[in-house]
């Protein structure tokens, strides 16, 4: 049986880099990450490292291991800490891997619930991509992803999706523009992150012509104040926009171009219970957020 302490090491190593890294990181001699690892190899029978110059890299044996090694601690770490919450509600932690705009509309409301039903829960929030949260739930380091798509394609094995709502995608003009994403073919346009910028490039070759992409940022403030400084023209879920919105900007929703938001859990039901909690209440948040924004701002 392979041990639980040479895998945290070698897991280590494959995330800083180096025998000198995961020495400080685990508060380790480093001759004793040395030794884990000879030891781990004459466990496994395999080649996990080769030296390269001064320092060493892993093998492809070792990558594999690696990965693994991550995905049985972060497990085991979600076990324990399950096992602290079997007894009910009064403690316990959730840890929720969301992208920026679902921190921003959904976690308060969710927050304040949870405060006010389930005092003794902690939540521990990461603002990630949707691809980065993904891997968190795989690897144990989140119980939820808050996460989106744009199609129907099915969640990776062992993920569940609860559905959230449909949030849908706005063009982005300066104040008073309007129209189509046609009307705007020669306009520059101004992209956020790879995921969104794919779904621009998507929306547009459906209407007809490619966009002409003259800058990228993620952050959706800095998007509105050059859409309204007149630089260019963008898209933007309408949950962006419910926050934060430039006036100098008009939003004009784009016809059937919708992301779904979903809750993400790994592994079969039933869900701890800290976990269900926190996903009853954000299907509420998301049920009453919903009613606002599609309101319009």
């Amino acid at each position: 049986m392979l041990d639980m302490q040479r895998l945290r090491v070698l897991s280590a190593v494959a995330r800083t880099g180096s025998v000198t890294a995961a020495a400080r990181y685990l508060h380790y001699a480093q001759p004793s990450i040395s030794h884990h690892l000879a030891r781990l190899e004459a466990e496994t029978g395999a080649q996990l490292v080769q030296r390269v110059g001064r320092g060493i890299r892993l093998t492809a044996a070792g990558q594999l291991l690696a990965g693994r090694a991550e995905e049985i601690l972060g497990r085991l770490e979600t076990a324990q800490l399950e096992l602290a919450a079997h007894v009910g509600l009064s403690a316990g932690t959730v840890r929720v891997a969301s992208f920026a705009s679902g921190l921003l509309e959904l976690m308060p409301p969710v927050i304040e619930r949870l405060a006010a039903e389930h005092p003794g829960l902690d939540l521990h929030l990461t603002d990630t991509h949707p691809p980065e949260a993904l891997e968190l739930l795989r690897t144990g380091e989140a119980d939820i992803a808050l996460m989106f798509r744009y199609d129907d394609t099915p969640p990776d094995e062992g993920v569940r999706l609860t559905h959230l709502r449909d949030d849908a995608t706005c063009l982005i003009t300066p104040a008073g523009a309007g129209g189509t994403l046609a009307d705007h073919r020669d306009a520059r346009w101004i992209a956020g992150c790879a995921r969104f910028q794919a779904n621009l490039v998507d929306l547009c070759a459906t209407a007809g012509f490619a966009p002409r992409i003259i800058c990228s940022t993620d952050d959706i403030a800095t998007i509105q104040a050059l859409v309204a400084s007149g630089l260019g023209v963008a898209v933007l879920p309408r949950l962006a926009l419910a926050s934060q919105r430039h006036p100098g900007i008009e939003a004009t929703e784009i016809p059937g171009a919708m992301r779904r938001i979903y809750a993400a859990t790994y592994g079969e039901p039933p869900d701890p219970p800290p976990t269900a909690a926190v996903l009853n209440a954000l299907v509420a948040a998301a049920r009453e957020r919903g009613r606002v924004i599609d309101a319009g701002p």
